[in-house]
């Protein structure tokens, strides 16, 4: 049994859900996303929530019946509230700008500038040294994140390069030199 799935899907009252075959759309003040169902997991609307259940049980329909509850879950979430991730850029002379709104150009101590193209339903903005990552789709607005950190990964030695806010960089102690007699 899926703890998970078991969990009704409250519908806020400003969010519009429509369900067509094994396709679900959820439109809300933010935007609109459709989802695929699996064909193993049953699902329909009832007092303003979506209730899943699996056509049988077996060990694959319990683990997407969870699988399924989460990602309809982060839809409804994304139309109402949206989702955000933040990157820090940590170095002397790192920086980055929004150009036109379709490329971020970031300046994290190559001999060249890294340009990153912005996706369509992402929005990025960026304050000193603060990226922020926001958009209605959480894989997307993840994969746009690390895509942007994977440019330049903090190193262990002085911590320096691209980071989540919040994320702590496990340091090493660098060379220790000792007197020879």
């Amino acid at each position: 049994m899926s703890r998970i799935g078991k969990k009704n899907i409250i519908i806020p009252e400003n969010v519009d859900v429509k369900i067509d075959n094994r396709n679900i759309t959820v439109k809300g003040p933010k935007g609109e996303i459709s989802h695929e169902i699996p064909w193993i997991i049953d699902m329909e609307i009832k007092d303003e929530a979506i209730l899943l259940k699996p056509k049988k049980r077996t060990k694959q329909s319990s683990a997407l019946w969870g699988l399924t509850r989460a990602l309809l879950f982060n839809c409804v979430e994304g139309v109402t509230n949206g989702f955000e991730k933040q990157l820090e850029l940590v170095g002397v002379g790192y920086r980055a700008s929004v150009e036109n709104e379709k490329k971020l150009i970031l300046e994290v101590g190559f001999s060249h500038k890294k340009e990153i193209e912005i996706p369509e339903g992402i929005e990025i903005s960026v304050k000193k040294n603060i990226i922020t990552i926001s958009g209605i789709n959480k894989q997307q607005v993840g994969e746009v994140a690390a895509k942007i950190r994977r440019v330049r990964r903090p190193e262990p030695y002085k911590g320096k390069g691209i980071k989540y806010v919040g994320e702590k960089i496990r340091r090493k102690e660098g060379k220790k030199v000792t007197a020879t007699t």
